[in-house]
């Protein structure tokens, strides 16, 4: 008998990659995905609880959707819980069920629905020990898949019509450590797929980047490869990084950033930061603004920081709200600032962007080859490639008309 699945997702990329390999992993073959939960037969939701203020709106849903009926939780929530989402119709997805999704349940499932898979998870956990982390508890150590297992995904996904191929994880750079592989030879077994796709790939760590740098330059060289790089380094100063245990120093940011930047100077870099980390101060906040100064990074992603309960960071004293707000709030400026005299600087110009969604008021939005946004006038075939001129922005994205 067909089932309705109602699908909710949260938090980073790989945990809604995770959650629609799982929810496919569930669906036969007559089963349906449904907007609405409360027709649904089963509910589904994957969780994040990298900060307070989301695992509190999480249980606040989680209830909601109890309410209703049957209820599945996934993601990083159960795994730190302590039990307390045992409620009525409520189910949880433990830790180590959830990890046997990466010993090789998750490896033949089926993609039934695309419509609800954000990428394909990679490996699970991560070889670091950030003091802060609470997705380091809930996941464990690195636990990676091979690399013909996610290449026939990629080409499941393709066949499926999908031409856009993320891959995600905690932290990509450390694909295949313990597997005897790295993540360049990841990206190249994906590429040898004959049809034509873009590769899009996740969040990377400096520590694991700076080991596989020119051998990942390299994999990058290929078209078919958005030139895109995700390196959080969350702060400028030193002795802020050193508390956080973050096993780097800001000098492999900036070597991974300008080696990037040499071969690919149009590239998109995105990073972290976090505000307001246990003795965070003046002189850490200057050295923060200094390196985005510096490094100029496209995409800019300001946490305040958020002492999690099982880390080693809960209960350190932080800096005053007040001061956390500022330096926020001068990240913000820093960054607008960047990104608005880069996005003037490509006035005029004319590239090709593929069409990866369609936007509101009649608009298609696309990507160009560093990742960017280009929004469109029209509706225009998902996937086609279109030539565009850039003629503005809107802020975070760029505006354009269509010169074909």
């Amino acid at each position: 008998m067909a089932r309705k699945i109602y699908v909710e997702s949260y938090g980073c990329t790989l945990q809604k990659s995770e959650t629609g390999m799982y929810v496919n992993g569930l669906m036969n073959e007559d089963d349906v995905i449904t907007e609405n939960p409360e027709e649904a037969d089963i509910r589904i939701i994957g969780t994040c609880a990298v900060i307070k203020k989301t695992e509190d709106h999480m249980l606040e849903r989680i209830g909601l959707l109890g309410d209703m009926g049957k209820t599945k939780v996934i993601g990083c929530l159960p795994p730190v819980s302590m039990g307390t989402l045992k409620e009525k119709n409520v189910e949880t997805i433990n830790a180590s069920e959830f990890r046997d999704l990466y010993r090789g349940k998750m490896d033949n499932i089926e993609i039934r629905d695309v419509s609800i898979l954000d990428g394909i998870p990679i490996n699970q956990g991560c070889t670091g020990s950030c003091n802060y982390c609470i997705s380091r508890v809930a996941r464990g150590k690195l636990l990676s898949r091979p690399v013909d297992k996610i290449r026939g995904q990629a080409e499941m996904q393709i066949s499926r019509g999908i031409r856009e191929i993320r891959i995600s994880s905690l932290d990509t750079a450390s694909y295949g450590k313990d597997l005897g592989v790295r993540l360049p030879d990841l990206i190249r077994g994906i590429l040898s797929i004959p049809q034509d796709f873009m590769l899009r790939v996740g969040m990377m760590e400096p520590k694991n980047t700076l080991e596989i740098l020119d051998d990942l330059i390299d994999a990058y060289e290929n078209p078919k490869v958005f030139k895109f790089l995700h390196i959080p380094v969350q702060s400028g100063d030193e002795r802020i990084l050193e508390a956080m245990n973050r096993e780097y120093e800001s000098s492999a940011y900036y070597e991974i950033v300008e080696k990037f930047r040499k071969n690919f100077p149009d590239m998109t870099i995105s990073t972290d930061i976090i505000a307001g980390y246990p003795g965070d101060d003046e002189e850490s906040f200057e050295k923060t603004k200094y390196l985005l100064e510096r490094s100029r990074p496209d995409i800019v992603n300001i946490t305040r920081f958020s002492p999690r309960q099982y880390t080693p960071d809960f209960g350190k004293k932080t800096p005053v709200s007040n001061l956390i707000k500022r330096w926020s709030q001068e990240y913000t400026e820093i960054h607008h600032r960047i990104l608005k005299e880069k996005y003037e600087s490509l006035k005029g110009i004319e590239e090709n962007i593929m069409i990866t969604e369609w936007g509101k008021n009649m608009t298609s939005v696309g990507r160009d080859i560093s990742y960017r946004p280009v929004v469109i006038p029209g509706r225009m075939d998902k996937y086609s490639w279109v030539k565009v001129r850039i003629i503005g922005s809107g802020g975070t994205y760029l505006t354009g008309e269509s010169v074909d």
